[in-house]
């Protein structure tokens, strides 16, 4: 007989030796949330966005240190800063030095850096305290809607239909235009922020409680709350540890996505005279101050306009990136 051309029981037995010796590598499980994480950050946009998000939120929360290091207190009046025939900053591009960083307001001489550091504390607080009472009040409406469904799903969406067809800005102007001095143990500037947030929380609501009652109408039919409903596990199990958990990507998505309209919608109606009271800081009375002045001292208007632009785009790129990360039928 013919000898075997390999012998391939030696080679076999070389072929496990080596494997045994390469050490092997666990496999490790992720969550839903880590792999979203992995997704968001391939996306540099984003990143950025969220970068600027972030840097906004400590110029607001270390307004009063910031300004004590580079600014000056924000209501303080420079009268030699300006030009007592022509009311404008002395000097170019709006009197800006290094002692005031983004120049003084005209007529007054107030430190523009300061009120652009304070601003962004009134923007973001209304933003976000709106955006967490409409989040809440849409969460449960929405929740309860899509759940329990019948007269209860008819009703809500009835009055989330009227909420919605609402002329919510022309309400807002004229609430906050009877609103007294004094209420709730409120006054001035904290009054007029406190009626801010609920007005907007609460005309903001049908629109995530609409998303989240379609949610939840497609989530109730799904096995895993059938099998849990048929273990016998109750209402209040199947909304809090089944449905609850799986509404937390989408409404996170459209919360990022609020934040900004939300800091539009405060700047518009400090602009329009019924947002926060004079000498307050706010982006949107800074522009409407620059009305009347922009002709003479136009760095006075571009300055809170872009405030207002890079925080709005800064949360919508960021926003877009979350929905992405999230969307698990997406492309990135």
């Amino acid at each position: 007989m013919t000898a075997p051309l390999h012998d391939t029981s030696a080679a076999q037995t070389a072929a496990v030796d080596v494997a045994a010796d390469v050490p092997q590598k666990a496999i490790e499980g992720r969550s839903p949330w880590k792999i979203a994480w992995i997704r968001l950050k391939r996306d540099k946009v984003a990143l950025v966005g969220g970068f600027v998000v972030l840097l906004l939120i400590v110029v607001a929360i270390f307004a009063p240190l910031i300004v004590s290091l580079l600014g000056h207190p924000p209501e303080e009046l420079h009268e030699d800063a300006i030009d007592p025939l022509l009311g404008t900053p002395i000097g170019s591009w709006g009197g800006i030095s290094s002692d005031f960083l983004l120049g003084v307001e005209p007529v007054n001489g107030r430190d523009v850096f300061s009120r652009i550091v304070y601003g962004a504390r009134i923007s973001l607080l209304v933003a976000f305290l709106s955006a967490f009472v409409a989040v809440t009040l849409g969460t449960v409406f929405g929740v309860v809607a899509g759940y329990f469904g019948g007269w209860i799903d008819a009703a809500i969406s009835r009055v989330m239909d009227l909420l919605l067809a609402f002329p919510q800005l022309l309400f807002i102007i004229a609430l906050i235009s009877v609103v007294p001095n004094e209420l709730w143990g409120f006054s001035g500037s904290g009054l007029r922020i406190a009626v801010l947030v609920l007005v907007i929380g609460f005309f903001g609501w049908p629109y995530i409680g609409r998303i989240v009652r379609g949610q939840t109408l497609s989530l109730r039919e799904r096995e895993y709350v059938e099998a849990a409903r048929s273990l016998g596990a109750g209402r209040t199990y199947i909304l809090f540890r089944e449905l609850l958990p799986n509404l937390v990507a989408p409404i996170t998505v459209y919360t990022t996505l609020m934040i900004p309209t939300n800091v539009l919608t405060e700047a518009a109606l400090s602009f329009l005279g019924v947002g926060v009271k004079p000498p307050t800081p706010s982006w949107g009375e800074m522009l409407s101050t620059a009305v009347r002045t922009y002709e003479d001292d136009p760095l006075f208007m571009i300055i809170p306009g872009l405030a207002i632009f890079v925080t709005v785009l800064a949360f919508n790129l960021f926003g877009d990136g979350v929905r992405d990360a999230l969307d698990p039928k997406g492309s990135r």
